[in-house]
């Protein structure tokens, strides 16, 4: 099968991916083969490809927004799944189930998590697998690309609302406008929160304004109102002093990304005083994904999805690195 490989880690313009040639995977105890139909393209992937995650995998095939149709069950299969069935493939793909984290409901901090398109193969290619106990169940009423980015930036974005804790009515700023960050607007224009985006582009700027947000302006400027809440979806440690200082009294900010460029030194009266907060973002747990899939199917999410061939693989990566992304890009296979 056609696939794409990090080959070796390094700045995108050096060409980490490798289009290869690859025998089909096969099915293990309990895991389901799927033929892949789309796979969106996160910044997760340009953060594996550029070595600023660390090699888990030598070779891995990236990809973790996965939507396909699954053609073969594997041995030990619970029968969540049949042969046919249309079903999402996501980042998180393995946790112990023993450790304090996952019996206290907290697995995304389980020390013994693994990932799709990181730790195992993913969707930059024609097949994958995914062990059923972490496959879902995809709302109706999306083509397969609109359904891809929900499956890693809509539910890391969920998450990250929740984390960001915003007071029922109350007003929300969002760093960086990605794939993640315009389906996150959505999700919280429809909880009945008011939105400022600051981005660095003006297509993002538009789009964040025809989705419904109250504001938009440039990535370090003061949003109009003071914010209970702020989520840092850019990976960009300078704008945290911006996000701090444009909260109000008892604000939260909360860091989406798994991977943040040093955040330069903070001054407690100016970004910390007055009981304001900064919380991480790890994965999600599968909860998570249930609820804003369920969310998704109760909601219609308009999800912005310039599409690529699988062939062009590389040059998605690159448009994302660059900001030429507006939306979420998916690959089509």
């Amino acid at each position: 099968m056609t696939a794409w490989r990090v080959s070796a880690p390094g700045p995108i313009d050096t060409a980490p991916l490798e289009r290869a040639t690859v025998p089909m995977p096969r099915p293990g105890s309990g895991e389901l083969l799927v033929a892949v139909r789309a796979c969106g393209v996160c910044r997760t992937d340009l953060h594996v490809a550029e070595g600023d995650l660390p090699v888990h995998r030598p070779g891995v095939i990236p990809g973790h927004e996965v939507v396909g149709e699954v053609v073969e069950i594997g041995a030990d299969t619970a029968g969540r799944f049949a042969v046919g069935d249309r079903v999402g493939v996501a980042w998180l793909r393995h946790t112990c189930g023993r450790c304090a984290y996952c019996r206290r409901g907290t697995e995304n901090l389980c020390p013994g998590s693994r990932y799709t398109g990181w730790d195992a193969d993913g969707g930059y290619a024609e097949f994958t697998t995914v062990p059923a106990a972490y496959a879902h169940h995809l709302p109706p009423g999306y083509p397969d690309a609109e359904l891809a980015p929900l499956l890693c930036a809509g539910i890391i974005g969920y998450r990250a609302l929740q984390r960001a804790e915003v007071p029922a009515g109350g007003r929300l700023g969002i760093y960086g406008f990605g794939g993640s960050a315009h389906l996150t607007a959505q999700v919280a224009i429809a909880s009945g929160i008011e939105v400022h985006v600051m981005t660095r582009g003006q297509t993002a700027r538009e789009l964040a304004l025809a989705l419904g947000a109250a504001s938009a302006q440039g990535a370090a400027d003061r949003p109009p109102v003071p914010l209970d809440s702020a989520i840092l979806f850019a990976p960009v440690g300078e704008l945290v002093h911006p996000a701090l200082e444009a909260l109000d009294r008892g604000g939260t900010l909360a860091i989406a990304g798994i991977h943040l460029s040093d955040i330069p030194t903070l001054d407690y009266q100016r970004h910390l005083f007055q009981e304001r907060q900064v919380r991480s973002v790890t994965s999600n747990t599968r909860a998570d994904a249930r609820d804003f899939l369920a969310f998704a199917g109760r909601h219609r999410l308009e999800v912005t999805t310039p599409q690529y061939p699988l062939g062009r693989a590389d040059e998605a990566l690159a448009d994302l690195a660059a900001g030429r992304v507006s939306g979420a890009a998916v690959l089509m296979v």
